[in-house]
């Protein structure tokens, strides 16, 4: 959504191995074709073909009746000693290649340049003990880091029993190997070690910040920080992502530079989709009129948007949706004003859930059947944007296509193969079972 511009169902990035088509036009694409020297560090999976076998098949079956962990179980792990500064060692890699970029390359030019830097943390690291291409559910740091998280800040999220779960969030919570018992200790620990690694992150942006001063390009570069998911660190009984919580959904989003109101905080919902016109507008580049977002600049010069914006005013909501593996249905969500609404597969065979963030800030209330009025407006404006049922269904289509092409490549090797996937520890307990289970839904 961010590289594109569009919305996922526009783009039909259905999960994490069907991203972008190669043919894309990126906003990065166009600045490079208006003049500007761009350049890319670090992480950069946005294009179709990525991710572990496991994490397709995993998104492609998951209309199949039937549970299977498919990550570890969350933990913590502390690595070497006060002195140990630099954990994540290939990020620290990428900023060094960007920061010796800008004091030896940036300096330099003669034209413009746009600087990319996709850092890993402060996701969680791979668990080796966990099977084929690992889940990545260890939240790994050293005492340097965690020394700077204050313990007793770290609130302890409330969680709903398993029983009284929506069921999507029971689906993901299980195959996050999260439904088993977590002590309190445990569940303080996995808080602690995430901020700890956000603090490292934070490090990595202060480099290439200071190397932008030193060179004295500081005061002509605008510099955007955010990211393109959060982690839920144990909040509703999951950690990781892929839910419409905010602490999966809600992203962070920085920006310092000439022209950009310093100590401001913009009240309004935006997206990442908005990243793509602003980059256009800051960059000067006419923006193209497909595009699912709306430029950030008028509020980040802290005017009133109506009268500098020539186009259609932003709208006062901002959609988000997902179609991949932990979630066992599509998932779209609108968020305006203090209404979070979230419709799930056809809007019928799974209930949609409503939440007032102001008078439920942690969501653990659902409201829809109490505000059906409410429910029904919201879903109005989110049919508007996107037929979700009939998405929906696509994306189930796309599911069983995908995974009878993969089951047919495989040949007579298919049993060996699904057997060893991520999942490998419950379905090696009842095999036929499980192949029971996709056959029925083939």
């Amino acid at each position: 959504a961010m590289w594109s511009g569009l919305f996922t169902h526009l783009t039909e990035s259905w999960n994490n191995f069907k991203g972008l088509d190669p043919d894309y036009v990126t906003w990065m694409d166009l600045m490079e074709k208006h003049g500007y020297h761009t350049q890319k560090y670090g992480k950069l999976d946005y294009t179709s073909g990525h991710h572990s076998v496991s994490n397709r098949v995993e998104a492609w079956t998951r209309d199949v009746d039937f549970l299977l962990r498919q990550e570890g179980r969350p933990m913590v792990n502390l690595t070497g000693d006060r002195k140990h500064v630099r954990v994540m060692e290939a990020d620290w890699q990428n900023t060094d290649k960007a920061v010796n970029w800008i004091k030896e390359e940036a300096i330099n030019l003669t034209q413009p340049f746009v600087l990319y830097l996709g850092l890993n943390l402060p996701h969680p690291y791979p668990s080796p003990y966990a099977g084929e291409n690992f889940g990545s559910s260890t939240f790994l740091t050293s005492p340097y880091w965690l020394e700077k998280v204050t313990y007793e800040a770290i609130k302890i999220p409330k969680w709903s029993s398993l029983s009284e779960m929506h069921p999507v969030d029971y689906y993901s919570s299980y195959t996050k190997n999260c439904t088993g018992e977590f002590t309190k200790q445990e569940v303080r620990n996995i808080r602690a070690f995430y901020y700890a690694m956000c603090a490292e992150t934070d490090a990595m942006l202060g480099e290439i910040i200071s190397a932008l001063r030193d060179t004295g390009l500081l005061k002509k570069t605008i510099v955007i920080f955010t990211a393109d998911h959060g982690e839920l660190a144990m909040e509703h009984r999951q950690f990781y992502k892929m839910s419409m919580y905010e602490g999966s959904s809600h992203v962070p989003l920085l920006v310092m530079g000439p022209g950009v109101k310093a100590q401001q905080q913009v009240p309004n919902v935006v997206s990442l989709v908005d990243i793509y016109p602003s980059m256009l507008e800051i960059a000067r580049i006419p923006v193209p009129q497909n595009l699912s977002g709306y430029s950030l600049m008028p509020l980040l010069r802290g005017k009133a948007e109506n009268k500098v914006s020539p186009r259609v005013p932003r709208p006062l909501w901002v959609l988000s949706e997902f179609h991949g593996c932990n979630v066992n249905s599509s998932v779209y969500m609108l968020r305006t004003g203090k209404w979070k609404y979230i419709a799930y597969s056809d809007g019928r065979s799974v209930l949609p859930q409503l939440f007032d963030l102001t008078a439920d800030p942690d969501e653990l209330t659902n409201v829809a059947v109490k505000f059906p009025v409410i429910v029904q407006s919201l879903d109005k404006i989110l049919r508007s944007i996107v037929n979700y049922p009939e998405v929906s269904s696509s994306v189930q289509e796309y599911n069983k296509r995908q995974f009878i092409s993969w089951k047919q490549s495989l040949g007579q090797n298919y049993s060996n193969v699904i057997a060893n996937l991520r999942w490998h520890q419950d379905w090696l307990k009842e095999p036929k079972k499980y192949e029971n289970a996709i056959d029925k839904w083939l």
